[in-house]
């Protein structure tokens, strides 16, 4: 047998360089690294010695480097992801928290933290977590509830299964997640005689599970028997590669899409049989026709509970629930009837057994009606309006958004108000709401416009979320790549002050204004955006945020418009009821009458099925 004398480091890095997608691509485009103690000089010599056979890049903050990579990630549709290396201690924990957002979304990205020594000569080693009765824990170990497979490379030869491990996966489309691989800082600079054969390159396919015979009788019985049968369009509708299969069956069988936050952009707005989104932050015609189904057809969604109104929408009682999902946890949620595969191959099969049969479908007018509503609110304000509502920040980038427009969000007011909202064109939505973390937009939108740099990629995020991370602009800007962030200054978290007061709360800690603070703030994220490299312009109003993002659409690198806006409103239309706890015991009446509203809401739950 043929060997080559690498370190293991060296030996990890050429292996991921040629893990192939069918295109020929690498399935690990490259690496996002910051270097310390416990991967600089293990790690870091093998990246540098791959050059452009694995690119490195080089980010500001390792949560907000993952964030990115998963960003590339879901805007690949899970076809391809990014690794990311970071040292022991806080270098690694900063990371949990974009393991977590993996894991919930479903989305792949290799972490690579260090670890301690694995022969434990320096011992305690600097940063190193001491469980005084395990001696066998490091930081790492915070890892493990938030990976789909957790390894620690202790020894040079555990590559030889665990890098394969790794690959099946975030190649798996029922398992997929993040992968973190901890590297014994010893390890990595440790030489073995690998065998050469392990180096050929490899061609990962993504399966597509065909379903179970039984369950595909028993799901186009229902169908057949159902009267007013909604689709909801979840995530795995596009991670599928299953838009246009999707738009054909609702056309053929007349069957009403609502879409989720993860499946937004599967169908184009103008669709006729698109009603919008459903749930808590849904359209009003969504919200109607899943109030009204008599079977709902979920499609790669897991009916969380902002799509499900916390189990209030679906209220027909003699509703059935299908769910169509390759993993079988999800298929099962709520009682439903599972159809576990392919969300492509399930429409195929299911469009085979219905043939001819076809449903009246809803009224159009709903949904005419509804776009009528919207447009109001989306409006441009009249003059005078010195401070906007998110609605009519939304209602300007609408306006000039074109067929290569991709909006993106995480987290605040935006999210549910673009869910409401926004008219998308197919794959023209790129929303993080699964754990809707702050601080993943800016790092998102770098990740998205280089995973496609055709697309005009605009950053929605509020001041609150900029605040806690912000640091990537400047390695976009460093790195010339080019997207437009919206930022709407409402002088504090405006979307949970809202939900403070809508659940019986007074206003408390969450504006500036309702803190305890001893200088009121005067941030110029104008003269900050600036410093970092980025383009950065103040909008006065409505009509100047318009003349700037046209302005920003010929820039190279990075665009940043600050818009102050109001922080009563938020979307101001659509929507539903979402299971918030409202406590039982207060000083107010009206925490008291909220207390009451809770419960006769509660009273609708349809828990357990």
């Amino acid at each position: 047998m043929t060997t080559i004398r690498l370190t293991a480091a060296q030996a990890m890095m050429r292996w991921l360089s040629v893990q192939l997608t069918p295109e020929g691509d690498r399935f690990i485009e490259g690496v996002w690294a910051i270097f310390g103690h416990g991967n600089v000089a293990g790690i870091g010599e093998a990246l540098e010695g791959m050059g452009d056979a694995l690119p490195t890049w080089r980010g500001q903050n390792e949560q907000t480097m993952a964030h990115a990579a998963i960003a590339y990630a879901k805007a690949k549709q899970r076809r391809r992801a990014m690794a990311v290396t970071s040292s022991i201690g806080p270098g690694a924990t900063n990371m949990v928290t974009a393991a977590a957002l993996a894991h919930v979304n479903r989305l792949p990205v290799l972490l690579i933290p260090g670890d301690v020594f694995a022969n434990r000569g320096p011992d305690p080693v600097l940063q190193q977590i001491e469980d005084f009765d395990d001696g066998t824990v490091s930081a790492n170990d915070c890892f493990r509830p938030v990976s789909r497979y957790f390894d620690r490379i202790s020894r040079p030869e555990h590559l030889l299964t665990a890098l394969p491990r790794a690959m099946r996966v975030m190649t798996d489309p029922a398992n997929c997640g993040p992968v973190v691989l901890a590297f014994c800082q010893d390890v990595q600079a440790e030489g073995f005689d690998w065998p050469e054969v392990f180096f050929a390159p490899t061609v990962w396919h993504i399966r597509r599970p065909e379903p179970d015979a039984r369950e595909l009788g028993e799901v186009v019985a229902a169908l057949k028997a159902a009267k007013a049968p909604v689709i909801v369009a979840g995530g795995g509708v596009l991670y599928s590669g299953a838009e246009a299969a999707l738009a054909a069956f609702a056309a053929k069988h007349g069957i009403a899409v609502v879409e989720t936050q993860a499946g937004k952009g599967a169908v184009d707005w103008e669709d006729p049989l698109n009603f919008g989104s459903p749930g808590v932050c849904g359209s009003d015609c969504a919200n109607r026709v899943c109030a009204e189904a008599d079977l709902v057809l979920g499609i790669g969604t897991r009916f969380q509970d902002f799509t499900t109104g916390s189990r209030t929408l679906f209220a027909n009682p003699a509703r059935w629930l299908i769910s169509v999902n390759l993993a079988g946890y999800d298929a099962a949620k709520h009682g439903a009837m599972p159809l576990v595969c392919d969300a492509k191959v399930a429409l195929e099969r299911i469009g085979e057994g219905l043939g001819e049969h076809r449903f009246e479908g809803p009224d159009p007018g709903l949904r005419e009606a509804w776009f009528a509503a919207t447009g109001k609110v989306m409006a441009a304000p009249e003059a005078g309006n010195a401070l906007p509502s998110d609605a009519q920040v939304i209602g300007a980038v609408q306006r000039h958004a074109g067929p290569q427009t991709l909006v993106m969000c995480a987290a605040g007011t935006m999210p549910g108000a673009l869910q409401v909202l926004w008219r998308s064109s197919k794959g023209g939505y790129h929303m993080e709401y699964g754990f809707s973390c702050m601080g993943y937009e800016i790092a998102g939108a770098l990740g998205i416009a280089m995973a496609e740099p055709e697309r005009e990629v605009i950053c929605f995020v509020g001041d609150g979320s900029y605040m806690m991370a912000n640091s990537e602009l400047a390695t976009a800007a460093m790195m010339g790549i080019r997207f437009t962030v919206v930022l709407t200054d409402n002088r504090g978290y405006g979307c949970i002050n809202r939900l403070q007061q809508g659940t019986g709360g007074v206003p408390f800690n969450n504006l500036y204004a309702q803190s305890r603070i001893v200088n009121p703030p005067a941030l110029d994220f104008v003269a900050h955006a600036g410093s970092m490299g980025a383009f950065a312009v103040k909008a006065a109003d409505i009509a100047a945020l318009e003349a700037e993002l046209a302005a920003a659409r010929e820039r190279a690198g990075p665009s940043v418009i600050v818009i102050d806006t109001e922080a009563e409103t938020g979307a101001g239309i659509g929507g539903g009821w979402w299971d918030v706890a409202v406590p039982e015991v207060g000083r107010t009446e009206k925490l008291a009458q909220a207390r009451k509203d809770y419960e006769v809401n509660v009273g609708r739950q349809q828990v357990g099925g």
